[in-house]
């Protein structure tokens, strides 16, 4: 039985990218962090495909759009693209077809190129076996879901309600703090449920808070006028004590 020339071909390419491998020399400033870039990859790979007489065929197979608010306002587009990839030997005809997925943002035009870029990129990691360095390895960390918040019985309308009105008798930044601290998860909930309720709910929060910032600085300059009063009858008994003693009383 002969073996496809292509797998003959893609062990080629990798045997001579298992020595160097594909490090992350590459840096993003804005979001801190190290990635390897797909030019470093194009360099690398193009003269072992050349070499090895293997052909990297492209196709999407599968695109998704949607639109996302960015940090500052803007309107970005997200793109996901299912690709294929026939990996296809100029020796006999032979391939085999591997798929990857690749996500990207952009605020223009560009968001399906990087996110075939990015599709790419990883397929031929996988593909090629190339080592690398720095490399993200899922089992580093253990993400975990957020607990599943059940609907209050009488509802998010009536439950929000209840708790603005806690709210307005709370007598302290403390009591304020402790009653969202008991309420947090629920909290959380609320805020992918009903995030309008959520936002009202955050009014009356900040409004309470600051209600007791205005009672301290009310308070607080009660005591500088007393203060004020205090040393100006010290000053004008003072001065009676003195006009007495000098005999001018």
């Amino acid at each position: 039985m002969t073996i496809p020339r292509v797998y003959a071909a893609i062990n080629g390419v990798a045997a001579c990218l298992a020595q160097t491998g594909l490090p992350k020399d590459q840096f993003n400033l804005a979001d801190d962090y190290a990635y390897r870039s797909i030019d470093e990859l194009y360099c690398r790979l193009a003269p072992l495909l050349a070499e090895h007489r293997l052909c990297v065929l492209p196709r999407v197979i599968e695109r998704t759009q949607s639109e996302v608010a960015g940090l500052d306002g803007e309107v970005l587009i997200h793109v996901t693209v299912r690709s294929a990839f026939d990996l296809v030997s100029a020796e006999d005809g032979s391939r085999h077809t591997i798929e990857s997925f690749g996500e990207a943002f952009d605020a223009s035009d560009k968001g399906t190129a990087k996110a075939m870029t990015s599709a790419y990129k990883y397929a031929m990691i996988e593909a090629f076996c190339i080592p690398v360095v720095s490399a993200d390895d899922p089992d580093r960390i253990s993400p975990q879901r957020a607990p599943h918040v059940v609907a209050p019985a009488q509802g998010w309308d009536l439950w929000s309600g209840e708790l603005t009105e806690r709210v307005g008798r709370c007598d302290s930044v403390q009591a304020l703090e402790r009653l969202q601290d008991r309420h947090r998860a629920r909290l959380h909930g609320l805020s992918r449920e009903r995030p309008e309720l959520y936002a009202q709910l955050g009014v009356a929060v900040a409004a309470r808070r600051s209600s007791f910032a205005n009672s301290e600085t009310a308070v607080n300059e009660v005591s500088v006028v007393a203060k004020r009063r205090s040393r100006h009858s010290r000053k004008a008994a003072h001065t009676a004590t003195t006009l007495w003693a000098d005999g001018h009383a």
